[in-house]
């Protein structure tokens, strides 16, 4: 049953009809189509290119595909604090509409019979379900871990360094950054490098407004001594200001350390999703 589920005709039958396939996920997402630009410029999500990519790997059967991208998408929507009311509508709106045009297709060929149909049903929804299941618990994880964080940084001027793999950390920036809290970070960098053996570190700094001349100068220093410790750091969310500051000051990462315009795109790369459409 499995390979009936995977047949050929059904992933050819959604690339042929993907205008109409779009239209129709639109057309179900009431509150969400409106919406589909803020979240882009907020979070850097794509949501219809993630729609295309969510319904290929379930008509598929890529699982590991699908549980990886369950939680880019719930560390994505928790780092923003995105509406999880728009999520679970898109998600609800593509399964609708996954449904429809399986329909539509059996009622041109009447591919299948009703036991074949109903155990069709159950693959599909059970994908579905489990996407949804892994999204809100590493929406859920992430976010308890963000919130914690946060508050130890209030309260402690804590470096809130968030495991997400056994070998990846994030490491959330926010506020102002003094000399006294670089030092800090610096030091709990370092330490927490080799306790929990990190390979890769982003860092993100789209909570960073502006920083002092010494700030950067400082920072460029941790970023040496990660290197030396053989971790690869990444810059995620800097600012212009920042950036200009920079420039003035003459310094630039060395040839190692990796930017991106947004956390999600090192996510996308480091979590090793990749944009599927279907074409």
């Amino acid at each position: 049953m499995e390979k009936l589920f995977l047949d050929e005709r059904i992933i050819e039958y959604f690339k042929e009809n993907k205008n109409r396939v779009q239209e129709n996920l639109l057309s179900e997402a009431v509150n969400v189509r409106d919406k589909i630009n803020d979240i882009l410029r907020v979070g850097d999500i794509d949501l219809i290119n993630n729609a295309h990519s969510l319904i290929k790997n379930i008509i598929e059967g890529n699982d590991e595909e699908l549980d990886l991208f369950a939680k880019q998408e719930g560390i994505a929507w928790a780092t923003h604090s995105l509406t999880l009311a728009f999520k679970l509508e898109w998600v609800q709106a593509i399964r609708r509409t996954v449904w429809a045009f399986i329909k539509e297709m059996n009622d041109l060929e009447d591919y299948w019979n009703m036991e074949d149909f109903f155990e069709i049903e159950k693959l599909l929804n059970n994908r579905i379900d489990n996407f949804l299941n892994a999204f809100f618990i590493n929406y859920s994880t992430y976010k308890d871990a963000l919130i914690l964080s946060q508050r130890k940084v209030v309260e402690n001027l804590s470096v809130p360094i968030i495991p997400i793999t056994p070998s990846i950390c994030i490491l959330p920036l926010i506020g102002s950054v003094d000399t006294y809290r670089t030092a800090i970070l610096e030091e709990k960098v370092l330490t927490e490098i080799g306790r929990l053996r990190i390979q890769t570190l982003i860092i993100d700094l789209s909570g960073i407004a502006e920083m002092e001349n010494d700030v950067i100068e400082h920072l460029m220093k941790t970023l040496y001594g990660t290197a030396m410790m053989g971790c690869q750091t990444i810059i995620t969310g800097l600012r212009p200001e920042v950036v200009r500051q920079m420039i003035r000051l003459g310094m630039m990462f060395d040839k190692d350390t990796k930017t991106y315009g947004t956390l999600q795109q090192a996510l996308n790369e480091y979590l090793n999703i990749g944009e599927i459409t279907l074409k």
